[in-house]
């Protein structure tokens, strides 16, 4: 908490100073020019690799899988995106480092290292842990329960059963 109260007080404090210097040399004009067109481009760039990891999404939906990597790239992206919007070189940076695929790739990579999903029978958990459980010869996963065994779906048996009544 203390971080993010840092951040909310010297981040404004360094994007104006930086917005003055800038301005100081190549004028207000060009300086609010300047900030606008990282805004657009940065939006455009959002747009484009917003839908190609929705289409990724919608791949490994469809093929079955838990498309995790792209939720967290879709994340990303929107953190990116609010910081290309919000005033100031340093979080326009900032956002295009999160809209580049390379840098947005390794950031997603490092969230889901730190994510442990755990399946309950009420839902779903996520926890975060810090450091790496593999490094630590740890995995996750290894001390919970396994219980293996077959299954049938029978509500479509008693769907049928009923329909014919």
């Amino acid at each position: 908490m203390g971080m993010f109260l840092l951040l909310f007080i010297i981040l404004p404090i360094v994007e104006m100073a930086i917005l003055i210097k800038v301005g100081t040399v190549i004028g207000a004009l060009n300086t609010i020019g300047l900030v606008l067109l990282t805004a657009v481009i940065g939006a455009a760039l959002l747009r484009q690799q917003g839908f190609a990891t929705l289409l990724r999404a919608n791949e490994r939906l469809n093929s079955g899988e838990l498309p995790a990597k792209e939720v967290a790239e879709g994340l990303i992206l929107a953190v990116g995106g609010a910081l290309l919007l919000t005033p100031g070189f340093v979080t326009d940076a900032v956002g295009f480092l999160c809209l580049l695929p390379g840098s947005r790739h390794w950031l997603a990579a490092q969230a889901l290292k730190k994510l442990v999903v755990s399946s309950r029978s009420q839902g779903f958990e996520f926890t975060m842990r810090s450091g790496d459980p593999y490094r630590s010869g740890r995995r996750p996963g290894r001390d919970d329960d396994v219980i293996e065994g077959e299954y049938t779906d029978e509500t479509e048996r008693d769907h049928d059963r009923l329909d014919k009544q």
